[in-house]
């Protein structure tokens, strides 16, 4: 018998996993699915012959450099709820995509190695979070490594991110030391086994008075362990859900992904303390409103595309984070600013690159819609097509380069190439409005390796990267006649968008901020919205 739409979100825990690369948060996201049961084996997902590979790192690139450089969207139900992992791009040049699928999270992980502490990464990351008041659960990893004392990384949580940390667990030791840690909440120590091959798991916990815990640690360690646990407790503030619901304190878990210590844990608390969905600001009928999980009409918004996820077929789909209602397969679904109607008749539901057809979905779920252009990022979708979410703003792109293609009978294909990986996201598109080049725009180098394989692997194209004259660009937003007159002397600076807006683009900073000035009826834009 199914259940209300708000019962079902109740039971929805939709969070991504955020760190500094290299944090461990790619093999974490693994052991969270094994312990929650989706997957048999960490690290042993074969996919027709080719070795290992993490199931959320797809992409050819991904696995040949062993990085996470694009959102991905796993979904599994453990102890009676259903949870939406979205694994987001540890690298700093993938802001833009981590950023967006934040959008689409009511929890985040943040996961900090436990030598390195809070890392230039990391603070980017949870500056977005705060921006959009997202709940921040703290995993220390690596304990199983040499690490920082844990008071010191308390200390770093709250002067570096002003959020009060409040330990459920304490470790023992750390490195070759590390023998386990202590559950404040149940007064029970977990021991730590370094795990080989053929190990089933670590030794069942113990409570923290009793005989049992002299198998694992010795008088000293056990001394230095309880020192620790009464120090935390009296030093930090006790865990409250409302505070860290509200933004103001993290718990924290200790443990290490690699070995699968901490991670049963953290899922359990994730359970107990992360929030289900909640209502989202829109507009309609130019009005503002809320949308409640519980509402009876299906909305959503796209926070991602992403184009040949499988290589056999020419796929185009789009990320549709629900917000309210019983989604159903086969309903049909308008597009707020384009009034199209889209009859969803094979949705799909994401484990990393698989996907199985999705029969019904509730607020929080993500949901894949196959589409051929209709759909770009920060679309809104509803039954009635009347309601609008936030639009996802694109940022002015850090590094301008000129893109050709070797082959110049492959032009009109390096086009619609191009078209298709801005819609994306990827990179953003630029066309001169004089001159036959186009200009892509990307946060970090790494993106133009990443679009240079795409471009290899999934279009055939051989492409060239070429320093671009341009250094910054501005979309320009004012009354039609002053950007008209703008364009009129400044047409070798001119370009237009994806979405045909126009550009400026600038050799300098002190270019746009002497255009600024000469123009005050002009705003010169850092960021685009488009919802």
């Amino acid at each position: 018998m199914s259940t209300s739409p708000a019962a079902e979100a109740a039971r929805r825990r939709t969070f991504a996993i955020i760190s500094h690369p290299d944090a461990g948060k790619t093999t974490l996201t693994e052991n969270l699915l094994l312990a929650g049961g989706a997957i048999r084996a960490a690290g042993q997902v074969r996919a027709r012959g080719e070795n290992r590979r993490t199931r959320s790192d797809w992409m050819k690139i991904e696995r040949e450099r062993g990085i996470s450089v694009s959102a991905s969207v796993m979904t599994f139900d453990h102890a009676g709820l259903m949870f939406n992992l979205l694994d987001t791009p540890g690298h700093e040049d993938f802001s833009e995509d981590t950023y967006r699928t934040l959008t689409a999270a009511d929890a985040a992980v943040m996961v900090l190695d436990a030598a390195k502490g809070i890392e230039p990464q990391t603070l980017k990351l949870f500056e977005v979070c705060r921006l959009r008041d997202i709940p921040i659960v703290t995993f220390i990893n690596k304990m199983d490594r040499e690490a920082q004392d844990p008071f010191a990384l308390l200390d770093e949580i709250a002067g570096k991110l002003a959020l009060d940390p409040a330990p459920l667990y304490w470790p023992a030791g750390s490195g070759g030391r590390f023998k386990g840690m202590m559950d404040l909440r149940r007064k029970r120590f977990l021991p730590f086994a370094k795990k080989t091959e053929k190990d089933e798991g670590h030794p069942a916990a113990v409570a923290a008075n009793s005989n049992a815990i002299v198998t694992y640690l010795d008088p000293d360690e056990q001394a230095e362990l309880e020192e620790g646990a009464m120090l935390v407790q009296e030093a930090s503030k006790p865990f409250d859900p409302q505070a860290f619901l509200e933004g103001h304190m993290t718990p924290v878990f200790f443990g290490s992904a690699l070995r699968k210590f901490g991670v049963e844990e953290l899922l359990e608390g994730l359970g107990a303390y992360a929030p289900p969905p909640k209502a989202v600001a829109a507009t309609k009928g130019g009005a503002d409103t809320h949308v409640a999980p519980g509402d009876s009409e299906v909305t959503g918004f796209v926070f991602k595309v992403q184009a040949n996820m499988d290589p056999n077929h020419r796929d185009r789909i789009a990320f549709l984070r629900l917000c309210s209602g019983d989604f159903t397969r086969g309903m049909k679904l308008k597009v707020q600013n384009t009034g199209r109607q889209l009859s969803v008749n094979a949705p799909i539901m994401f484990f990393a690159s698989d996907r199985e057809l999705a029969e019904e979905a509730f607020a929080g779920d993500v949901i894949g819609i196959p589409n051929h252009g209709v759909l770009r990022v920060g679309d809104s979708l509803s039954e009635s097509g009347t309601l609008r979410f936030a639009g996802l703003p694109n940022f002015a792109p850090e590094i301008l380069q000129r893109v050709r293609v070797k082959d110049p009978l492959k032009a009109k294909h390096l086009k619609k190439a191009l078209e298709g990986l801005a819609e994306e996201g990827v990179t953003q598109l630029f066309r001169p409005q004089l001159g036959a080049d186009f200009i892509v725009g990307a946060v970090g180098p790494l993106q133009f390796e990443v679009m240079a394989d795409r471009l290899a692997n999934e279009y055939a194209l051989d492409v060239v990267f070429e320093p671009s004259p341009y250094a910054e660009a501005r979309w320009l937003t004012g009354a039609k006649a002053d950007i008209d007159a703008f364009i009129d002397t400044h047409k070798t600076a001119m370009a237009d968008d994806i979405d045909d807006q126009p550009v400026y683009l600038a050799k300098t900073a002190w270019d746009i901020n002497y255009a600024a000035e000469r123009h005050p009826k002009l705003a010169f834009e850092r960021t685009k919205e488009r919802g």
